[in-house]
């Protein structure tokens, strides 16, 4: 197959489709729009169906209501119109309604600077909606991982029966690059029930993957759905066992899969004593930054998260003991170094290398904190 040139975010709206979505629900805003406008061209040459919206918080109902009628769905925005979605992400994690968000961040908070590129709302995506909930939050770093992750995320969607949050940002959505799309894709089907009504099918009794196989509406099953905790028929239910059960098994049909779920970029960790752990289209300059600072003779590796939620605890530990310090590198403020932290617990030191002036990286900024960070340890800082 020959390469196209193509988009970040061409690639999700062709990922998205490759994976069998047939429905699109969204509202306009940069820097995610030409998902819409890409789906919009090309989901009624596969029998779908492209919905723009009133406005952010109706493209996220329409969605859900698509997917629990059967279809495979998507959505698009980017930080405010994220923000707008909560509720309903929300009602999609504790309706167990399958659903994709793709998130193209730009500077925030509120309006920030539109089309400037970001990566601000990590702790969003894990924690934006209210309540005790789990999410998976994916994120690519170039323009073929972003339709492979936008395969992926589809998938997870399904598996799971959860909310997916493709957690992208200005800098790989504008990205264009020559990329081979693979003829075939992994796709995993619309789960079905596995009894009928006479044999007493209820739509929220768990698999052994701890994950029910809720019927679509219109074939004749009965389903009630509500963000109300409920039990195995769906029906709210006032029982604090009934509540414990409910948002334990929602948090542990994904915690179970982790080991399959998280996937982390390492490179030049064998001999080294220094790491920057990066995501998204940071990590293209913290791959650029580490490889100057190995030709200077320094001994440090490059982690490039592209599993964000469940986050990398177990590996990020493991990492931490043989080195002597982490450097995170992140357009924001500091969100994902406290996840690292937290993970490191003291083995070694953590240095954040943020920027947050609506400009990318250089790598030479992020080189200026490598040696900070080596100064630092060494008692020279």
């Amino acid at each position: 197959m020959s390469a196209r040139l193509m988009q970040g975010n061409e690639a999700i709206a062709e990922g998205a489709l490759k994976a069998g979505v047939r429905f699109f629900g969204g509202y306009p805003i940069t820097p995610s729009t030409e998902i819409a406008e890409s789906l919009a061209k090309l989901l009624p040459k596969f029998g779908g169906t492209f919905v723009q919206m009133e406005d952010e918080i109706a493209s996220m109902g329409v969605v859900l209501g698509a997917s629990l009628a059967g279809k495979k769905v998507l959505t698009a925005s980017s930080g405010p119109g994220i923000s707008l979605k909560q509720e309903l992400i929300g009602y999609a994690s504790a309706a167990e309604i399958p659903v994709v968000i793709v998130n193209v961040q730009r500077v925030g908070p509120s309006t920030g600077q539109p089309t400037a590129p970001s990566q601000g709302d990590v702790m969003q995506a894990r924690w934006g909606t209210h309540g005790d909930h789990s999410i998976i939050v994916l994120s690519p770093w170039s323009v073929r991982e972003a339709f492979d992750l936008a395969v992926k995320s589809v998938n997870y969607a399904e598996r799971f029966r959860s909310p997916v949050i493709l957690l992208t940002d200005e800098i790989v959505g504008h990205l264009r690059e020559n990329v081979e799309l693979p003829a075939e894709v992994e796709i995993y089907p619309r789960r079905t029930p596995k009894i009928s009504r006479a044999e007493g099918y209820q739509p929220y009794a768990p698999d052994e993957d701890l994950v029910p196989n809720v019927a679509n509406f219109g074939e004749g099953y009965h389903i009630h759905v509500t963000g109300l905790i409920h039990d195995d028929t769906g029906f709210p239910s006032g029982s604090p066992k009934v509540t414990r059960e409910a948002i334990k098994r929602m948090h542990e049909k994904i915690s179970r899969a982790e080991d399959e779920i998280i996937e982390v970029h390492q490179e030049f960790m064998d001999d080294a004593e220094f790491a920057v752990v990066s995501f998204g289209g940071t990590s293209r300059t913290a791959y650029e930054a580490v490889l100057n600072a190995r030709k200077r003779g320094i001994k440090i590796g490059f982690v490039r998260l592209i599993t964000i939620f469940p986050f990398a605890e177990k590996i990020i530990r493991e990492l931490s003991k043989n080195l002597r310090g982490l450097i995170v590198a992140e357009l924001n403020f500091g969100q994902l170094v406290n996840e690292v932290e937290r993970a490191v617990a003291g083995q070694c030191a953590v240095k954040l290398c943020a920027k947050y002036d609506m400009t990318i990286f250089e790598p030479e900024e992020i080189e200026t904190s490598i040696d900070e960070l080596i100064a630092e340890v060494n008692g020279n800082g």
